[in-house]
């Protein structure tokens, strides 16, 4: 498909308004987004068709820290497409993974980062020529990619603390007297949790532990909160850092003061300073 001509971008406020930009003029690119954690937003014939951040395991972390496919066969995959254009479609045709189910993991790697993104202050965004990834959807609209965002947001929300607390917040188990019997009537997801809340870990961490969403994970650490099975770390001096590894952080040329995160947006053809997002 032909590219709709390129207009200028500096007058996107913020992501979702450079998303929306984007949609309106067809654009195939990635948008670079620098800070804690950053990512990156892919974008073909304008609609969002992948997002990858350090915040959210992606599409191939999920495929890989589940156990779908090992890292022996994801090489082979990688080194069978050179390009990295046809990774999706690599994986179809080896019988690895099945059409409709990559779907399913490429939409909920989507928002999933996006969701990640969401909970953070972005410092600035690039946008650059279409970089490869992992994905296999038709693209999903920036209206949708936010109402998605807001209802996971709405769903966390109305409790103690805040989601993005709830996010970045280590947790531990609780010292009941009563631990042993309540764990043995949760559902094994929940279970799984439950024991890598060792009050290194945060959500992210245990997500990528398990190769599972930020989002669900956090859902089954708020249940576990609500019954009481879990608390947020007692800081110490000796705390350990975060486990889970991280991906390099992406580089940007310039960076601007002032809040903003996908579902917050930001201007500019290549950066530009960040402002609010819409939560």
């Amino acid at each position: 498909m032909t590219e709709a001509p390129s207009q200028p971008l500096t007058d996107a406020r913020n992501i979702p308004a450079l998303l929306s930009a984007l949609r309106g003029q067809g654009r195939s690119c990635t948008v670079l987004v620098a800070g804690t954690p950053g990512g990156s937003i892919h974008v073909r014939d304008g609609l969002v068709v992948a997002m990858e951040t350090p915040g959210a395991p992606s599409a191939e972390g999920l495929l890989l820290r589940s156990g779908r496919i090992s890292e022996e066969t994801w090489s082979s995959v990688r080194a069978a497409d050179t390009t990295h254009e046809h990774l999706a479609d690599e994986l179809v045709h080896r019988g690895l993974v099945g059409a409709g189910e990559l779907e399913v993991i490429s939409l909920s790697a989507l928002f999933d980062a996006a969701f990640a993104l969401s909970l953070a202050t972005p410092d600035s965004w690039e946008v650059t020529d279409p970089v490869p990834t992992l994905y296999r959807n038709a693209g999903v609209t920036p209206e949708r990619l936010l109402d998605e965002v807001s209802r996971r947001v709405d769903l966390l929300a109305g409790q103690p603390g805040s989601v993005a607390a709830l996010a970045r917040t280590r947790m531990e188990p609780a010292s009941t007297a009563d631990l042993p019997g309540a764990v043995g009537t949760l559902p094994a997801r929940h279970q799984d949790v439950l024991a890598h809340a060792d009050g290194r870990k945060t959500a992210r961490d245990i997500a990528f532990a398990l190769g599972r969403g930020l989002f669900a994970v956090m859902m089954d650490l708020r249940h576990l909160l609500d019954r009481g099975l879990v608390r947020p770390r007692t800081p110490s001096a000796d705390a350990r850092p975060s486990t889970a590894v991280r991906s390099a952080p992406i580089a940007t040329t310039r960076t601007a003061p002032g809040p903003v995160s996908l579902p917050r947006r930001r201007p500019g053809r290549t950066s530009s300073p960040a402002h609010r997002p819409q939560d």
